[in-house]
């Protein structure tokens, strides 16, 4: 009976790292989710930027307002852009400084993203290896092995 106390005692200090380990995993998901999402708000707005690029005064155009709707306007001054700068405050810049700002930001998500990517990619990797010994130790547990 002695015998068994060590690989019980690893038993259960391995199920609560694997648990641990389980709701980090998931966490990075959501998080690489979410980083997901906003690359992809980001590039929509910098392909439009690009659109808008090319466009003439006065032009024509159908402006997203949600749900798969559009508003028809009239582009009057394509080289002023309000952007959010977060915390609800927004700046007027002019269109090249709205390209920079959201460059700059999409380089930073994919850095975050790389980041998130590797850090769930290390996890995995501890999660299996962590269950592969789990199992080792449930099988030796239930044979009565050490």
């Amino acid at each position: 009976m002695a015998k068994r106390a060590p690989a019980e005692e690893e038993l259960r200090r391995l199920s609560v790292e694997m648990r641990y380990l389980e709701q980090t995993a998931e966490a990075l998901q959501q998080r690489i989710s979410m980083v997901n999402a906003a690359l992809s708000d980001l590039t929509y707005a910098n392909a439009t930027l690009d659109g808008i690029e090319k466009e003439k005064e006065n032009a024509e155009m159908l402006v997203p307002i949600g749900g798969s709707s559009y508003v028809k306007v009239k582009l009057t001054d394509s080289n002023k852009i309000i952007v959010g700068m977060g915390a609800g405050v927004s700046v007027e810049k002019t269109l090249a400084e709205a390209k920079v700002t959201l460059k700059e930001r999409l380089d930073d998500l994919e850095k975050t993203m790389n980041s998130a990517q590797q850090q769930f990619s290390q996890v995995a990797e501890r999660i299996n290896t962590g269950r592969g010994r789990l199992e080792t130790l449930l099988a030796g547990v239930r044979e009565g092995k050490p």
